[in-house]
């Protein structure tokens, strides 16, 4: 049976914490920040928990890292 490659885009955007939980960039951080207030902008630059439905999702694009 062949390795499992990983997801080249989701190795880009995704990180497996210690623990094992994977972390991502929030939504709506990318434009149209004009109208968006300071405190809600800060909160775009931290990564957050990906959420329970998305996970396996994530780990099967994930697959071929290893433990990482």
């Amino acid at each position: 049976m062949p390795k499992t490659k990983t997801h080249s885009g989701s190795k880009k955007r995704f990180r497996k914490t210690a623990r094992g939980k994977l972390r991502g960039r929030r939504a709506f951080s990318s434009h149209i920040l004009e109208k968006k207030p300071p405190k809600r902008k800060r909160r775009f630059a931290r990564p957050v928990p990906i959420s329970t439905q998305d996970r396996p999702r994530v780990r099967a694009l994930l697959a071929g890292r290893g433990r990482r």
